[in-house]
């Protein structure tokens, strides 16, 4: 995992690890319970989206979302009922009894619905109506499995694949034929760009054929450790976000990292392939670049910018705007291994997953593995559970830094 955030949450019957702030909600440890309303509000992205708007067009039915990740609580209060079976590659049952929650925070972001009446407690994402088919990221020996997994999707009715992984070494031949399988059976793949904030795009972010995302804050600034390149193609809200999920014990988290940007923009595209569902994924990334906001900083300059892509994630615009469809490819690059198919089952560039805090001897692959873009900082210190590119061991949480400035033109 890269990146650092701050998760926890005073609901009651729950605990917290050491009085880590919730910052958006802003409540310590042991302070008064927040409301439904209070952690309504803080989803700050919501009102940017312009939800109410976005939903009397469309809320994404009919189109499923995967999500390759850590898989998806489907017991969640704010997911019951949107989440599909799916496929756990180790056969353990991950994929919708996860051990973590990074997964169910990103599928929260992409079709949560609220509970209570009306919905209007707990967690909303971008495309309600959609369906989620979760995918456990790694194999029963702790290989990464994310090839298998995008093929899997493919074949299972899943129209937009959320990648809200990536590791650094580049990717595999099985990974590049797989995304060469999703561009030829026109499934889009929306991946993390990484919070190492260097000027290298993660894999498979940067794969050819790939729509890569990085964050912003709520200034609409580029978050400081967003990673950055000429592969970047759109930006979302990714700092302070309020997202379902066990961390720390309780049922909803606050965090930061492009991983939550990338789940916006996977919802983004669900709600465009339900409201025009004869678009190619390559189309569907043209109306979502095309309708992208241009912020202040950018006016002028030369489109994709390495930092912003071609602008912040405006959903409603890309479902009202007037744009051509456009090529059939549209902005997306031409997968380099669109002229060959792997082998079911290919195991080529698989990889042992790195422990907190370390690295570790790769057969061939990615020598640190394809690590959660977002920590939650109570997990952080429990090196049984979950993994981090940085190779130094993690530090108390500092605080976050200044967005760094977009590069002048």
């Amino acid at each position: 995992m890269f990146g650092r955030a701050r998760w926890s949450g005073p609901w009651p019957g729950r605990r917290s690890a050491g009085a880590v702030l919730l910052a958006a909600v802003g409540l310590l440890a042991g302070a008064p319970a927040a409301t439904a309303d209070d952690l309504r509000d803080e989803q700050w992205a919501n009102e940017y989206f312009q939800l109410d708007q976005v939903w009397r067009v469309t809320r994404g039915e009919g189109v499923t979302v995967a999500v390759i990740d850590s898989g998806v609580d489907a017991d969640h209060p704010d997911l019951t009922g949107q989440v599909l079976p799916g496929y756990d590659p180790g056969g353990k049952g991950l994929n919708t009894k996860p051990s973590d929650p990074h997964g169910t925070s990103m599928a929260s972001l992409i079709a949560g619905h609220g509970h209570g009446a009306g919905g209007g407690a707990g967690v909303v994402g971008l495309a309600p109506g959609a369906k989620i088919l979760p995918i456990y990221k790694d194999d029963a020996r702790g290989y990464d499995a994310v090839p298998d997994g995008i093929r899997w999707a493919v074949d299972h009715g899943a129209k937009v694949i959320n990648i809200s992984l990536g590791g650094k070494d580049g990717a595999s031949r099985a990974l590049s034929q797989a995304v060469a399988y999703a561009a030829k059976k026109d499934v889009l793949i929306v991946a993390a760009a990484g919070n190492e904030g260097e000027a290298r795009v993660m894999s498979p972010a940067d794969s050819p054929g790939v729509l890569a995302v990085s964050a912003v804050d709520r200034r609409l600034d580029v978050w400081a450790e967003s990673s950055f390149g000429p592969q970047i193609m759109l930006s979302a809200p990714g700092v302070g976000i309020v997202a379902a999920g066990s961390c720390d014990e309780q049922q909803y988290c606050v965090g930061e990292g492009t991983s939550d940007a990338t789940a916006y923009v996977s919802g983004a595209a669900a709600l465009v392939r339900a409201k025009y569902p004869d678009l190619t994924a390559g189309q569907v990334a043209a109306r979502l670049v095309a309708s992208a906001l241009v912020t202040p900083g950018l006016r002028g300059a030369h489109l994709p910018d390495q930092r912003y892509g071609y602008g912040v994630l405006r959903p409603y615009e890309a479902l009202t705007q007037t744009i051509p469809p456009g090529p059939a490819e549209g902005p997306l690059a031409r997968p380099v291994a669109a002229d060959t198919a792997a082998a079911p089952g290919d195991t080529a560039g698989r990889h042992r997953a790195a422990p907190v805090g370390g690295a570790s001897a790769s057969g061939g692959g990615l020598s640190l593995g394809l690590l959660y873009l977002a920590i939650p900082a109570a997990i952080v210190t429990a090196p049984a559970l979950l993994r981090r590119l940085r190779t130094r061991t993690p530090e108390p949480l500092a605080p976050p830094r200044e967005p760094a400035a977009p590069p002048r033109p």
